[in-house]
């Protein structure tokens, strides 16, 4: 039955991944030569593809990835002891992308004004709190999580080293949403490097800590 779930979720997932494919071709003559891609802060294109590319090249790509995602979650030895939770979220996270990025990218394309810095942002602070929320309850593994040589082989360290990373995590995403309204990226750039050092620098402590109290146990 877990295997019939797990490909009804891949089946889904994908299709979803590709469901930009058929704006893509109601809108296809319409668009110019060169579709945007990426954006600056400022919501400024500033990388493009050729139409073609960017309408069904780029849900088949993003397609792949969420079957390769899938995979990884369902090849995992130790995937029975992550969080179901940040299981089902990581495996649509790539159809969310897919869903939203694409046919903004194709709009933009067009002319319309999209907020779009306004909205990547708020969706990234939305996500990172999320993940903070369950971060805490991420037991062991080797897909999901702060993968680290020290919080991997010891369970202490791995739930000291979440549980600190979750409440970080939330902070970062509330700041990370509020900056939204303003954005003043340099902010969004310290946060996401503080969320990032900071548990890598609180774990390895830890695990520092922990091999000080046993060498002095068995002096």
């Amino acid at each position: 039955m877990l295997k019939l779930k797990n490909k009804t979720a891949l089946l889904l997932s994908t299709i979803i991944c590709l469901t930009p494919m058929i704006f893509a071709l109601i809108i296809f003559e319409k668009l110019p030569p060169q579709v945007p891609t990426h954006f600056n802060a400022a919501g400024v294109a500033d990388d493009y593809l050729p139409k073609a590319a960017a309408a069904f090249g780029l849900p088949l790509i993003l397609a792949a990835i969420n079957a390769y995602t899938h995979f990884r979650l369902t090849a995992d030895p130790k995937v029975e002891k992550a969080s179901s939770v940040i299981k089902q979220a990581m495996k649509w996270v790539v159809p969310v992308i897919s869903v939203l990025f694409i046919p903004f990218s194709l709009l933009k394309a067009l002319g319309t004004n999209l907020p779009i810095p306004m909205a990547a942002t708020s969706l990234a602070g939305i996500v990172i709190i999320i993940c903070g929320n369950y971060l805490p309850k991420c037991r062991q593994n080797y897909t999901v999580g702060i993968k680290l040589p020290w919080t991997l082989d010891s369970e202490t360290n791995w739930n000291k080293t979440h549980r600190f990373a979750g409440f970080l995590w939330v902070f970062g995403g509330l700041i990370i949403l509020i900056n939204a309204f303003f954005s003043f990226w340099p902010v969004n750039l310290v946060v996401i490097s503080l969320l990032v050092i900071v548990p890598f620098i609180y774990s390895y402590l830890e695990y520092q800590h922990e091999n000080k109290d046993q060498s002095i146990g068995q002096e």
